[in-house]
């Protein structure tokens, strides 16, 4: 939850707030401050940084001659452990590295979740198709237009995987698209894909989402499919989609959120924040929140047609098919050649799957326009 304090601050309250990433150290700590006002905010994240702490040790000592003291200093930041944020971005980049090759050998170059009418029964095939769908979806609900003028003409995918919808809204578009990803091996996977399927006006590089390496009010369309999830800092997160986006441009969000509180909830209940940890543990994930503390954060840099919606009935069939294919010899043969970690996750998937019939996660969209000038 996103609250607004007297003194005019938004801070993030969900029960998560505390933790810096999902399986380290540090505990989940629910906090109990609730809205006081309403003002305009200035948008605080959470801090995962670690503060750098200096010990100085002296020490005296003087032989039985009389011999000079000597003075003895020792400094704990010499060898100063790497901070949770950047622990959970090497093993964020070290999944998917190891795990991108297995999925596009299964699934192909969309590392997402698929669109279905409720209760479809659908083909490894239909799952392709629904990927696609879960694009042409996305926009649809974004209201984004395909009139020549008004199109996107430059695009950015945040968290871009090997760039499958980079690729795709390009050549939809015939527009300029550039995406940013955490793992070496997928944005050089995605820029061999690009390459020989001649699309010279799409680019990838590692870069991070939350310092993001383009200047301000770039890109007419900022999307982010599924990557928001990992993201350790939610309100510095929109605060860079937002800055990058153009003046009239378009934010699309599609993330994994847990389910909204109540008016009466301080937080989720102890089984659930279990659940949802274990879940962390296997795919590098940092505090989950829910649809409305993303609203509450877009509304709160006052951007224009905000939108969101429960999209989880429509994805319902999208973990027990992932589930299926890694239970083919094609499945376990890639799954154990990969790596711990890819093994990981997969045994984590049925949690998802309870996850979602609990009605604890969902798949949220979000949309946004940011004011034109």
């Amino acid at each position: 939850m996103v609250v607004i304090t007297s003194g005019g601050v938004a801070v993030c309250t969900c029960q998560y707030s505390r933790r810096l990433f999902c399986g380290g150290p540090t505990l989940s700590i629910p906090r109990t401050n609730r809205t006081v006002d309403s003002k305009p905010a200035l948008l605080i994240g959470c801090n995962t940084s670690r503060r750098r702490i200096t010990h100085t040790r002296s020490s005296s000592s003087s032989s039985s001659g009389g011999g000079p003291r000597r003075r003895m200093t020792t400094s704990a930041a010499a060898t100063s452990a790497p901070s949770a944020t950047e622990t959970l971005k090497k093993g964020i980049a070290e999944f998917y590295d190891q795990s991108s090759g297995v999925w596009e050998d299964v699934w192909g170059d969309h590392m997402h979740h698929g669109f279905y009418e409720p209760g479809s029964d659908v083909s490894l095939s239909d799952h392709r198709s629904a990927q696609i769908r879960m694009i042409e979806e996305s926009l649809r609900f974004a209201s984004l237009s395909d009139d020549s003028v008004q199109k996107p003409k430059n695009i950015v995918d945040v968290g871009c995987g090997i760039g499958g919808s980079s690729r795709y809204l390009a050549k939809k578009y015939g527009a300029k698209a550039q995406g940013i990803t955490l793992s070496p091996v997928q944005a050089q996977r995605a820029q061999e894909l690009a390459s020989a399927q001649g699309l010279d006006a799409v680019s990838f590089q590692v870069a991070d989402a939350l310092n993001q390496p383009f200047p301000d009010g770039q890109f007419d369309l900022v999307w982010s499919m599924e990557s928001g999830e990992h993201m350790p800092d939610k309100t510095k997160f929109v605060n860079e989609l937002v800055r990058v986006a153009a003046p009239g441009g378009t934010i699309i969000v599609v993330t994994w959120c847990h389910r909204d509180l109540s008016p009466s909830e301080e937080s989720l209940l102890p089984d659930e924040k279990n659940l949802l940890d274990k879940i962390c543990d296997a795919y590098y994930l940092p505090a989950w929140c829910s649809t409305a503390d993303y609203v509450k954060l877009l509304q709160s840099l006052s951007l224009e047609d905000i939108k969101s919606e429960d999209w989880s009935q429509y994805v319902a069939p999208f973990w027990p098919a992932v589930i299926k294919s890694a239970l083919t010899w094609k499945g376990i043969t890639s799954l154990l050649s990969s790596g711990w970690k890819t093994i990981r996750g997969a045994l984590a998937m049925p949690l998802m799957i309870q996850g979602y019939k609990k009605g604890l996660i969902k798949f949220a969209i979000i949309t946004c326009r940011k004011p034109a000038l």
